[in-house]
């Protein structure tokens, strides 16, 4: 149901000049149902690197049903890699020609395209652990590396090759490093005793994730087949090589501590030395509060402290303050426009120049070019941070005087690619239309993109472009099945909440749908939807006959609770005032932060009939310091982030019980399905255990459906389980949100027949 023709019209008329194949754009009746078994084989294709040249693009290739059989026991286990099976595809960005490197799908990550685009180089998995290869283009042969003997490779590698194309760095380990990984790891999960304590710097599993940063960098020569340490094992956390080859920079952790302000915190020293081998030297002592980020020659970086830039070059001996006060300078406190006026001067570094010679910046304002050298600098895209309807734009590319941004409105599907020119000053739409784009990549000769294009609930595809996006191309097809298949049309709605603040969401319809006929409707709830991505459970849903909404709340930092009443409510009385739901039928479900919405929802109103949380917390006081293998993420999330208390368990313990559901379960009267995963480490299942012992205390209806081997989310042990999980959730609707409706249709007709 999307509203402007003139778009539609337009959108079409690109996609026609997708030559290669056919639009997946299905212009038949789809006949058949989308299930279960389809949402399983649902493929999704992502870009893993593109050649120098643009010519050459390496692809991958997967479905759900390739993730299956996950051992969620293990989760936080250094030595452990979930299922992830894939097709690895070459495929020539000129003809389009797809070209499979492997005979059977395998596990493979970190793939990397040699300079001259000859050799791919990447990471296999045998079993057990990932082992380095190359992959030869002019042979088609997958060549393994051999590595020293007592060495493995580390799986978080990252590959980098050498200008000339003749080294491959990458990280190893000893081989001893994956026995003592995993004796820690049974260690915490299957000792007889286990013993913490505050006198251990860091938090025990913890300590066990950062087991991972302990390698040391290799060069592993093509030709010889020789590999020579090129830094000692170190606990390094990453590398660069400069793009002449002749510079290493790399980060090694030196964090003394748990950090309990940033999940997975880490500080570390920033060393630089030479390639060939030479005197190291330390660049930055500390990246403590600051994000680093390099130009593309890998000689110059930057960074912003407090609001202010730094930019230096790996010559310099020290940084250069290009923005702000300098130490002892007076800061203007007390004065209320001097104030607003340092606010506004906070800048975030966003992106260098190839070079290092040039910054973007942001801040309240928008986005800024900086001088690097005089800290000069020019408001090129002025976006007000506090304009909720203000397009977004994020910078992806900057290729010589080009700089390429991502365009998203916040009123309407429009999206795309727009380019500023820092010599004209002009700022230039390449594509802006109604489908979803993401994962744009630009060949290193600036002159070839290659992205992922979905039209509204539909899987997406490969397309490849010119930089000025003049010759479009489709290069997969990768769901041919779903044109015959019932998927939803869709529809973005807007609504005031009580606050009178506008909202967005986005409605799939039922498959059935005819206007004029109201439908059960169930209320998928997070935090903000906007566009209307492929979602296979919706899917499942709306081809069973209900309709299906993802509403957008305003959350308040110290009062998050309120937002999902104000929020969901305000987005079902839109969908009963445009004649789609049944006001008698709604529902009510979410997953993790959704789930514990829901909860805390049904506490709040009684207009749903239905409702399911899966994977959702729901106490405050008792998840506060749970989960130990996230390390400190329960702590932080209502501290500084996602669950929004803004204050700890002993400054604001009023906050948390007015946060915690089953502090009013007494209050609750909507019928509740409850779902976890037995082996989940995120939000344990002991959370829906409280919520289910204290329903059935009260005489309230509640199920829990508890998977002995499911992790979070939707349990991926075995396609049983999808399979149940599904049904389990149609079910449940089923009889509360169609079941009843159909009681009382037949005890109306036996009433009628007494008469």
């Amino acid at each position: 149901m999307r509203h402007s023709i003139t778009r539609r019209l337009l959108v079409f008329a690109w996609i026609a000049t997708l030559t290669l194949i056919p639009s997946f754009v299905s212009t038949a009746q789809n006949q058949q149902a989308f299930t279960v078994d389809d949402l399983l084989d649902v493929t999704n294709v992502s870009v893993a690197d593109i050649s120098d040249d643009g010519r050459w693009i390496a692809a991958t290739s997967a479905s759900l049903r390739d993730r299956i059989g996950i051992d969620n026991s293990r989760f936080g286990d250094p030595t452990y890699f979930a299922p992830s099976n894939t097709d690895v595809l070459v495929i020539d960005a000129q003809t389009g020609k797809p070209q499979k490197l492997l005979k059977e799908k395998r596990q493979v990550r970190q793939m990397k395209w040699s300079p001259d685009g000859n050799r791919l180089a990447m990471l296999v998995f045998n079993g057990e652990q990932f082992e380095p290869a190359i992959w030869e283009r002019a042979s088609a042969k997958l060549q393994p590396i051999k590595l020293p003997e007592s060495k493995m490779v580390a799986g978080n590698t990252e590959l980098t090759w050498t200008p000339a194309g003749d080294q491959l760095l990458l990280t190893l380990r000893p081989a001893e490093w994956r026995k003592q990984a995993h004796e820690r790891f049974l260690a915490e999960t299957k000792a007889t005793v286990v013993v913490h304590s505050t006198k251990e710097p860091f938090l025990a599993w913890e300590d066990m994730r950062r087991m991972a940063a302990l390698r040391s960098l290799a060069a592993y020569d093509a030709k010889s087949g020789e590999t020579r340490e090129v830094v000692a094992q170190t606990k390094l956390n990453s590398y660069d090589l400069s793009e002449d080859g002749s510079l290493l920079t790399y980060q090694e952790d030196i964090t003394k501590k748990t950090d309990y302000d940033v999940i997975f915190g880490s500080e570390n020293q920033v060393m630089a030395k030479p390639a060939a081998g030479g005197e190291t030297r330390t660049l930055l002592k500390s990246t403590k509060g600051i994000t680093l980020i390099w130009s593309r020659d890998g000689r110059h970086y930057a960074y912003a402290k407090d609001g202010n830039l730094f930019t230096a070059s790996v010559d310099d001996k020290e940084v250069r303050q290009i923005t702000g006060k300098k130490d002892g300078e007076t800061g203007g406190k007390g004065d209320a426009e001097k104030e607003k006026k340092n606010e506004k001067e906070r800048f975030s570094t966003v992106r260098l120049s190839a070079k290092g010679d040039w910054l973007i910046a942001s801040n309240k304002e928008g986005l800024w070019l900086v001088d690097a050298a005089t800290g000069a600098k020019e408001n090129f895209l002025k976006m007000n941070e506090e304009d909720k309807e203000a397009p977004r734009y994020q910078v992806i590319e900057w290729n010589g005087d080009d700089i390429y941004l991502t365009y998203a409105s916040r009123t309407k599907w429009e999206r795309g690619l727009v380019k500023y020119n820092r010599a004209s000053k002009q700022m230039t739409d390449l594509v802006k239309d109604a489908r979803i784009y993401s994962n744009f990549k630009l060949s290193k000769d600036g002159k070839t993109f290659v992205f992922s294009a979905a039209e509204g609930n539909r899987p997406a595809d490969l397309f490849v472009a010119d930089a000025g996006f003049k010759n479009i191309r489709r290069l997969t097809d990768a769901n041919p099945q779903l044109k015959a298949k019932r998927l939803s049309k869709t529809e973005l709605i807007s609504y005031l909440d009580v606050d009178g603040t506008r909202s967005y969401g986005v409605v799939y319809y039922p498959t059935d749908y005819e206007p004029g006929k109201k439908y059960p409707t169930v209320f998928n709830i997070y935090e903000q939807f906007f566009d209307d991505t492929f979602q296979g459970t919706i899917n499942v849903l709306t081809n069973n006959g209900y309709a299906v909404v993802q509403p957008s709340v305003n959350l308040e930092q110290g009062f998050p609770g309120e937002a999902w009443v104000k929020g969901v409510t305000a987005a079902a009385n839109k969908l009963i005032e445009m004649g789609v739901a049944d006001p008698e039928r709604l529902g009510v479900q979410g997953t993790s932060y959704g789930g514990y919405a829901t909860n805390l929802l049904i506490t709040q109103t009684n207009r749903f009939k239905a409702a399911i949380n899966i994977s959702g917390k729901v106490n405050m006081v008792s998840f506060y310091t749970d989960s130990p293998r996230l390390g400190v993420r329960n702590i932080h999330a209502p501290e500084k982030s996602q669950d929004r208390i803004g204050a700890t368990l002993w400054q604001q313990p009023q906050k948390y019980i007015a946060h915690s559901a089953i502090m009013f379960a007494d209050r609750i009267k909507t019928p509740l399905l409850l779902m976890t995963g037995e082996q989940d480490h995120n939000v344990p299942a002991r959370q829906a255990m409280e919520m289910y012992y204290a329903l059935r205390r009260l005489g309230k209806e509640v199920a829990w459906v508890s998977y002995t081997n499911g992790g979070h989310g939707m349990p991926t042990s075995t396609i049983e389980e999808v399979k149940d999980y599904h049904q389990r959730i149609l079910d449940w609707y089923n009889n509360h949100l169609k079941g009843d409706l159909k009681k009382k249709a037949e005890e109306a007709k036996a009433v009628s027949g007494q008469q």
